[in-house]
């Protein structure tokens, strides 16, 4: 189980830096939200991978599951939406003010402002 949750945390992230390094505005917000969801996974697999434990510590009970990094994946979620939804409104900003969602900004020659 651990194995498999680790190798999902490599291939979100991988497949989110890859993402982040395109060109275009799109896959760049695709690539953000993958690593945030690797690092919710992260997050979450730091509380112990358990099934069937309870969420609190009483007499009589040895194994028990942290609700911490829980409330932790739910703030990150929530901050995680807000910064994907601020970003998305950057993004249609800057393709409808350029007409245009490159992420680099062409040289002066190139868009032929040149004199």
């Amino acid at each position: 189980m651990e194995l498999l949750v680790a190798s999902a945390i490599g291939v979100l992230t991988a497949g989110g830096i890859y993402l982040m390094l395109r060109l275009r505005t799109f896959p760049v917000i695709l690539g953000i939200s993958l690593l945030t969801y690797a690092v919710n996974v992260f997050l979450f697999a730091s509380g112990r991978l358990a099934i069937g434990g309870p969420p609190i510590l009483r007499d009589g009970v040895e194994f028990y599951s942290d609700p911490l990094p829980q409330a932790l994946v739910l703030t990150a979620i929530v901050i995680s939406f807000g910064m994907t939804a601020v970003v998305v409104m950057i993004a249609l900003g800057a393709y409808l003010g350029a007409d245009d969602d490159r992420v680099d900004d062409p040289a002066e020659t190139e868009r032929g402002d040149a004199t």
